[in-house]
């Protein structure tokens, strides 16, 4: 069986341009064709994703047609219904493509829940941009109609943010880890997980929305993984990133990574959860390595041609 590795996707890249149901499943088999040759090649893949344009819009929905008999279900069970569709397609498209190419391999989603720790200050300061991008005027006035709370994301507009706790554990560790050591393909922690806490040994979902690159992190360090690779839309993470002084970021150590966050070369929601899920897992398996780069240049990167590919010692 060769190198494990776990692939997380943003929701953003599956919603693409087009926002329908088969616009997004076409985006997914792109991403699955790179994905497939991976295993081709012979990598053990797990994929990731997730969700954050596509809950919001659902929870947009949902309150387009709220009424008596139709209500608006809780964060965490929309967090479930983006999370099963986003495995579906995912699924679909994976057995699609492994059996055109004559290969064997099994592929199955996991509902995955994810534990939160109630007492997370996330809950009293949300953070977590999910749904489309709005002019400061239409955020300004859903803000006002009590739609939640509206901030500015990384320069592109307003979005709906929402609670982001950092995760504790996978509730479906232990299923994930059989599933993995029988060589399926595995699609979970979507979305980041279906958030939930405990309470005298029971789950009680919460309304959050995990960040996928921790949630990703989590299940990468807990599963093992030789390589934990997060696909974003540049090739490289840059420091001085929009000024004439922009520097790409090839082989690099956590050590040099984190210096780099600590000077704020990152910004929020967008490059520095990636970079922060990165240092994390390099601090729980300093023998593995972690990738950041685009879908485009995920081959490269593997084999070190190409992307941010970060290690304990650089």
């Amino acid at each position: 069986m060769g190198k494990r590795l776990v692939v997380a996707l943003g929701g953003n890249a599956i919603l693409d341009k087009d926002p329908t149901a088969t616009g997004q499943q076409l985006a997914i088999k792109k991403t699955v064709d790179f994905l497939v040759a991976l295993i081709k090649e012979g990598y053990q893949v797990v994929v990731t994703h997730g969700n954050g344009p596509q809950v919001g819009n659902l929870v947009l929905q949902m309150e387009a047609a709220v009424s008596d008999k139709n209500p608006v279900l809780p964060l965490d069970s929309a967090v479930a219904m983006t999370q099963g569709s986003i495995g579906y397609w995912l699924q679909q498209s994976f057995h699609n493509t492994l059996k055109d190419l004559g290969l064997t391999q099994k592929v199955v989603s996991v509902v995955t829940q994810v534990v939160v720790s109630k007492d997370d200050e996330a809950f009293t300061n949300p953070t977590k941009p999910i749904g489309p991008f709005l002019s400061e005027e239409a955020a300004k006035a859903a803000q006002l109609a009590g739609k939640g709370i509206f901030k500015a994301d990384a320069n592109r507009g307003f979005r709906k943010v929402v609670a982001s706790p950092k995760p504790t554990d996978i509730v479906e560790i232990e299923s994930i880890k059989e599933l993995v050591a029988s060589n399926r393909v595995v699609i979970a922690a979507g979305g980041g997980g279906i958030p939930v806490i405990e309470s005298n040994h029971h789950l009680q979902g919460v309304e959050a929305v995990i960040d996928k690159d921790f949630a990703s992190e989590l299940l990468a360090y807990q599963i093992e993984a030789d390589q934990f690779i997060i696909l974003t839309a540049v090739d490289h993470v840059s420091i001085n990133y929009g000024t004439a002084n922009q520097e790409n970021l090839g082989r690099i150590s956590k050590a040099e990574l984190n210096r780099y966050k600590d000077e704020g070369q990152f910004a929020p929601g967008s490059m520095l959860p990636k970079v922060e899920a990165v240092i994390e897992f390099l601090t729980h398996r300093p023998e593995a390595t972690a990738i950041i780069t685009s879908l485009n240049n995920v081959s490269n990167a593997i084999k070190g041609i190409s992307g941010t590919i970060v290690s304990d010692e650089g």
